[in-house]
């Protein structure tokens, strides 16, 4: 028997199947068009042996409905994660831990559990750039978000007109900050920003815990990010399912 675990963000769709301690390898595609016989047909074909699904989902409730009626039309149990005070060895540092956004609470989760007895600083590069401090103790102890280099870009070329014009066109492939066409200039500048700020976040994070923490970053812009890093960094491409793979052995963490 297995569990189909589910990452839902606002862009893309994550999912992979445990079978016992066993994860297997994940696939992802841009959700944004799908109907309910897309997740029907890309998550329940292949439901022989399907225990259950349990999901950690951002979308909204649109997207959560039709998730939770292709389940129900394939006689699947399926469960969405929500965010407790402590749950996978965490504990959420927010006064009120239902405002944590359950995709950055099952990164945490995913990289407490990978890296036992390490302070982490969890960064997560999807449509927004989501920065947790992880204490080796699993304490929580805040984060930031800002937009992600991706959205800073879209955002520079649909409201400045002067950008936008300079941008069409141009060279790519930059190698450093400064770039020598205005695309170049963006989209390195971007990178960059994300960069420093990651490495701001460590050194903030070395007063708190009085150690520097190891960065993990996840999420589709985390290539981009990751080499431009003065800090010590790991990817893990698949964190959010691998703290799915945690949470789900915690009933309290499930809802209908």
């Amino acid at each position: 028997m297995s569990v189909l675990l589910v990452d839902i963000g606002n862009t893309r769709i994550k999912w992979a199947h445990l079978t016992g301690a066993r994860l297997s390898q994940g696939r992802a595609a841009a959700h944004s068009a799908w109907r309910s016989s897309d997740y029907s047909r890309r998550l329940f074909t292949a439901r022989r042996g399907l225990e259950r699904v349990v999901v950690a989902s951002v979308a909204g409730a649109r997207v959560n409905r039709l998730v939770l009626h292709a389940a129900r039309r394939a006689g699947i149990p399926c469960r969405f994660i929500k965010v407790q005070r402590r749950a996978g060895g965490v504990t959420a540092g927010y006064a009120e831990p239902w405002r944590l956004g359950v995709d950055r609470f099952a990164a945490m989760a995913g990289a407490h559990a990978l890296l036992k007895a390490v302070p982490v600083c969890v960064v997560a590069v999807g449509t927004a750039m989501t920065i947790d401090l992880v204490g080796a103790d699993g304490r929580h102890r805040g984060g930031a978000i800002v937009p992600a280099p991706a959205l800073m870009v879209a955002t520079l070329l649909s409201r400045t007109h002067g950008i936008r014009r300079r941008a069409q066109g141009g060279a790519l492939g930059g190698r450093g900050l400064f770039g020598r066409s205005t695309r170049d200039a963006i989209q390195q500048g971007a990178r960059y920003a994300a960069a420093a700020l990651i490495d701001r976040a460590v050194t903030e994070a070395v007063r708190l815990l009085g150690r520097p923490p190891l960065v993990v970053l996840t999420g589709g812009g985390a290539p981009q990010v990751r080499p431009l890093l003065a800090s010590n960094s790991v990817g893990v491409p698949d964190l959010v399912l691998r703290g799915l793979a945690v949470l789900a052995q915690a009933p309290r963490t499930l809802r209908t």
